[in-house]
């Protein structure tokens, strides 16, 4: 993510009003904070990279062949941008949302945590912020059914019965072009974000940003000292409360394309220090970092604290670890974006194992059985948490 790119547009194009509204989800708590987990799964970014989601719940045993819930009691946690830069993201969301339901009744848990990206959909700037964030077949795939029917029609004529124009283009050139055309118009654009926030705003805007199992904190990009101050039910909270709000203008019918509501800025929504956009424990040299880290782990009484957002393509378990142990990176660009390994992070009574990185064995296939004891570590003995 182009983080100048995106203020720009934050905070002189976009700029929002948040009322003083009671929140949606205020009469229902949302757990935030789970103990007593033997195992935990964690997978990051995905980016629309369906191949990899489901090769990565295979070879870890998260799911069956028939692409079930496996994994019983354990819990699976997926760390956000699902959405963007791959073709796919709807298929994620849809299995995501399945297995959601099959975990509870096996008595395990799925959690999916909201990610940059899933932000910039939600509230509506995805096409200001950088248009080639959203692939045709992404852009393709949220449209409204009716209205991608109609489009298709209208394509398959202009197929049969080129323009003078079009004349000596290749098929795949007009359809590109085609699709390309509608993807730059904002009537089109908001279409696509209702079309997107009216199937899978509800469920998206319910999740956490942020959750602690045992005593590690999973969160996209990270949480710096500001915001560990809050706590993450308040960090939570605010960013159901100012989403929704943002949800509400977007429905406005006042709004005929692109979203441009309000006057004051969010707290959290955007903010380039917020838990979704935070990048310096992946960034910032860790001895400059090292007494700060210390404080936010002390302050959510946690142990360890893992993230995702700044893609680290590793080439074994240590490239994913800094600050001892205490911090871990789960981004390794497993989307065809960027090209990394398909990786999961695997906790397992305390101990993280790695699955995908740094055995030939585990990069790119669908194992039977996975060893814990050995699974992408190098070596025997698994890393305890906070080491």
């Amino acid at each position: 993510m182009h983080h100048a790119a995106i203020r720009r547009v934050l905070f002189f194009i976009l700029p929002f009003a948040f009322l003083v509204l009671p929140l949606d989800l205020s009469s229902e708590e949302i757990p935030w904070e789970w103990s007593g987990v033997d195992k935990i799964i964690v997978i990051g970014d995905l980016h629309g990279d369906y191949e990899s989601f489901i090769r990565i719940l295979k070879g870890t045993e998260v799911i069956d062949p028939d692409l079930h819930w496996a994994a019983g009691k354990a819990h699976f946690v997926q760390m956000g941008d699902i959405m963007d830069r791959g073709d796919d993201a709807r298929k994620i969301l849809d299995d995501l949302m399945r297995l959601e339901k099959e975990a509870a009744a096996a008595g395990g848990m799925v959690h999916v945590l909201l990610g940059n990206h899933e932000e910039l959909n939600l509230t509506g700037i995805v096409f200001s912020s950088n248009l080639d964030y959203v692939t045709l077949d992404q852009f393709i795939k949220f449209l409204p059914d009716g209205y991608r029917k109609k489009q298709e029609e209208a394509l398959t004529k202009k197929l049969l019965k080129p323009s003078a124009r079009d004349r000596g283009k290749s098929p795949r050139t007009v359809i590109d072009e085609f699709w390309k055309a509608l993807r730059i118009n904002p009537s089109v654009q908001r279409l696509y974000l209702l079309n997107f926030n009216e199937q899978y705003g509800p469920w998206l805007r319910r999740l956490n940003v942020a959750i602690k199992i045992n005593d590690i904190v999973f969160v996209h990009g990270g949480i710096g000292e500001k915001y560990s101050k809050w706590g993450l039910k308040e960090i939570n909270d605010r960013y159901r409360s100012e989403l929704a709000t943002i949800w509400r203008e977007f429905q406005s019918p006042n709004l005929q394309s692109s979203f441009r509501p309000g006057n004051l800025p969010p707290s959290i929504v955007y903010r380039g220090d917020s838990p979704l956009w935070y990048r310096e424990l992946a960034r910032v040299p860790e001895e400059d970092l090292e007494e700060e880290l210390d404080m936010i782990l002390e302050t959510l009484a946690a142990k360890a604290m893992v993230i995702a957002h700044t893609p680290r393509i590793p080439s074994s378990p240590k490239d994913m670890q800094r600050f001892g142990g205490r911090v871990w990176i789960v981004d390794t660009g497993i989307s065809r974006a960027y090209g990394g390994p398909a990786s999961a992070l695997i906790i397992l009574d305390g101990y993280f194992n790695v699955w995908g990185v740094g055995d030939e064995n585990d990069k790119r296939d669908d194992r039977a059985r996975l060893d814990l004891r050995r699974a992408g570590t190098g070596h025997p003995d698994p890393v305890p948490a906070g080491r």
